[in-house]
């Protein structure tokens, strides 16, 4: 078998490119950085025939070639840097039919780079709602590349494009053969530097070598040097070599649409995407419908997951139970039973509400809802010194604040974008899922308001908006703070709303279960042991001391009743003179004003990590405080928890203390590693860490003190 070709998916955003990628290449996927910059590379590996195979790189999508945003740039670098190791050997070009005459801009481009090219015409049936007739033999004829009619989402066209990209492929590659536009005569003397300077693959790649060579970091300094000399030698103009261009594509773009495209009455229809917005976008009403579905989001994680959550709690209890009376009364034992055994259990209990938050996140965006949810929400943002495009990373950051700030590249405003990714942390992330839930379902009655909204799942949907108002208000201050003068436009495209791809979603639960198992598992599974450890071992004399003294009151009795509340009473002791006993101890005169002990003080610590440790630092910590032979379940031990004057821990004042910690904390190294990367310094990583940390202290502590 031949080895893989590289294709690169390009296209502007809300094209279908997302869902022909996820149609070729099904779950053989992956996403990672590309080489030098924090911006995705989604790779997939696609099956063409029986004798070859693709490697499919899908690119951030882009209206013009002409970059704006970091995800452009890469975009634009791997397209012209003939030396990269993403440069692919042929390019899809998906086109959105129901918008031609924009999609062949950069379409044209992209012919002219000179590149072997297949255009994929998307949304054909939308097309034909609108009254739009497309000749595609002819269109395919005067553009002098392959065009093939493509529905990802129904499965359709997919044969047909995989065929011509084999044809492409047994005949090596061939490239366009005529320029869309006359390419050369724009600047004939610049382009003949250039080519001469560096090696590009067409004229027109050397013109934008041209415009944009001091941003290519492919090209060297003695390269960058001859360009500079070249363009103040034939005193080149950029912009109006540019306006040249676009004009000469748009009118050869006319030509090509009168003689290819029909519109029989476009104005005729209105379209129900249209209709749909009249309401979902109105003044009032949008808003308000915004509110209930974010409503029956928290209400449905809550009310669906419960069910599956309550079985496997249930079963991993009963699993330790058994494990306990069947294996023999060692460290091995209880090493695996109180560290392995508690550790996994408290990161399966939470796989259902992770799978169910993705799922319907992943329904929002596919049916084409997410994307009004920004422009909603861009007169607020305005009000705080941002503006509609940082809705999505906040948005995003209800999943993760990781992938979430790296989304902010799309913001070109430089002080918008960092507020942004100061701010996008306070969004309740996944990670902080398993504490609210463990901790509302402690201290929070489990009963119906108006006797059909569930009280817990408002408390929950009240903690995940307090993160976004919160968000807005520390963003507020900071507009005042950040002296960056720089105006910016919201200008988005609303894609059509779309029958959501339920094998998509299906398939992005699983995702994001293996992710959080495999990921978050690993890091729980080490800390669960180290605490293991710490939590059993102590202080020798120390751990002496206490197992004599309960040696001597075993003798003194044979009640069985009384022997068993000794043993009880002999592992909380031993728990409280451990290494991690001493530790907590030392922290907990700063936590206890919180109306925290020192366990939930050590998981404070250990949360750092990643949030979603605290519930398996909690579980590894009662079952070692536990006696031998307890099969309940961690929230039932957590239930009974008690201070040493008889009080119980988890009181309504406790339980809302460490979900507001919670909730504005910054315990996520991954997240100030990232801001790292993406500010380029550690100034302010350090003021996320220190202003996150205070809020969330300051709010607790105020919380404990009004309920207590």
């Amino acid at each position: 078998m031949k080895a893989p070709i590289n294709i690169a998916l390009v296209g502007n955003p809300n094209s279908g490119k997302s869902s022909l990628f996820n149609a070729l290449t099904g779950l053989n996927q992956k996403v990672s950085n590309f080489p030098g910059v924090t911006v995705d590379k989604k790779t997939g590996t696609a099956r063409i025939s029986s004798q070859l195979e693709a490697n499919i790189i899908d690119l951030p999508g882009t209206y013009s070639l002409y970059p704006k945003s970091a995800d452009e740039f890469v975009t634009y670098d791997v397209l012209l840097n003939p030396q990269g190791t993403d440069h692919p050997d042929m390019i899809l070009i998906i086109a959105d039919a129901s918008n031609l005459k924009r999609n062949l801009l950069f379409c044209s481009q992209i012919i002219d780079l000179k590149m072997p090219v297949i255009i994929g015409l998307t949304m054909m049936d939308l097309a034909k709602k609108k009254g739009v007739e497309i000749d595609l033999a002819g269109l395919e004829r005067e553009l002098g590349v392959p065009v093939v009619a493509i529905n990802p989402r129904k499965n359709k066209g997919l044969p047909a494009l995989k065929k011509n990209i084999e044809l492409i492929a047994q005949e090596k590659f061939g490239t366009p053969a005529r320029d869309f536009i006359e390419n050369q005569q724009l600047a004939p003397a610049v382009i003949a530097d250039v080519k001469r300077i560096f090696p590009v693959s067409s004229d027109y790649a050397a013109l934008h070598v041209a415009v944009n060579y001091e941003e290519l970091d492919f090209l060297d300094k003695h390269c960058k040097a001859s360009i500079r000399t070249s363009l103040q030698q034939h005193t080149f103009n950029k912009t109006k070599v540019q306006a040249e261009e676009i004009m000469q594509r748009y009118a050869r773009i006319k030509h090509i649409m009168n003689g290819t495209v029909v519109e029989t009455d476009p104005l005729q229809q209105q379209l129900q995407t249209e209709r749909i917005d009249h309401l979902l976008l109105h003044r009032f009403w949008g808003y308000l419908i915004l509110l209930a579905v974010l409503f029956l989001l928290f209400q449905s994680i809550f009310w669906i997951a419960s069910y599956p959550m309550d079985l496997i709690e249930a079963g991993f209890g009963s699993l330790s139970g058994w494990l306990s009376q069947v294996l023999p009364d060692n460290k091995v034992s209880d090493i695996f039973i109180n560290g392995i055994i508690a550790g996994i259990g408290g990161i399966a209990v939470f796989v259902p509400q992770i799978m169910i938050l993705f799922g319907l996140i992943t329904l929002l965006e596919d049916t084409g809802y997410m994307a009004r949810i920004s422009f909603l929400t861009d007169r607020l943002m305005r009000q705080v010194g941002l503006n509609g495009k940082s809705v999505m990373p906040l948005i995003s950051g209800v999943a993760c604040a990781v992938p979430a700030i790296m989304a902010t590249r799309n913001i070109e405003n430089r002080k918008e974008r960092l507020i942004t990714i100061l701010i996008t942390p306070l969004m309740s992330c996944s990670a902080r899922l398993p504490i609210y839930t463990i901790m509302i379902a402690l201290v929070v009655p489990d009963r119906s308001v108006l006797g059909i909204l569930s009280l817990q799942g408002l408390v929950m949907m009240g903690l995940y908006l307090l993160g976004f108002f919160m968000a807005i208000l520390v963003a507020a201050v900071m507009k005042l703070f950040i002296r960056i003068k720089e105006k910016s436009y919201f200008i988005m495209e609303l894609p059509v709303y779309r029958a959501p791809r339920w094998k998509n979603v299906g398939t992005t639960m699983v995702e994001k279960a293996k992710i959080f198992v495999t990921d978050a598992g690993k890091v729980i599974m080490v800390i669960s042991i180290i605490l293991w450890f710490l939590s059993s071992y102590g202080p020798g004399q120390q751990m002496a001391t206490v197992h004599a003294k309960y040696e001597q009151l075993q003798a003194q009795t044979t009640d069985s009743a009384r022997k068993a509340e000794l043993n009880k009473q002999l592992q909380s002791e031993k728990l409280a003179s451990s290494y991690a006993g001493i530790l907590g101890h030392a922290i907990e005169p700063v936590v206890k004003p919180l109306g925290f002990d020192w366990k939930i003080g050590i998981a404070l610590i250990t949360s750092f990590a990643a949030r979603e440790v605290f519930v398996g630092t909690m579980a590894t910590l009662y079952s070692v405080g536990d006696a031998k032979g307890n099969d309940a379940t961690l929230r039932e031990k957590m239930a009974s928890a008690t201070r040493i004057d008889g009080t119980p821990v988890y009181t309504l004042a406790s339980g809302l203390s460490l979900m507001i910690f919670y909730a504005f904390a910054m315990q996520c190294m991954s997240t100030l590693a990232v801001v790292r990367r993406e500010t380029r310094s550690w100034k302010f990583p350090l003021i996320q860490f220190a202003y996150m940390t205070s809020l969330a202290y300051i709010s607790s502590l105020l919380i404990y003190s009004i309920f207590k």
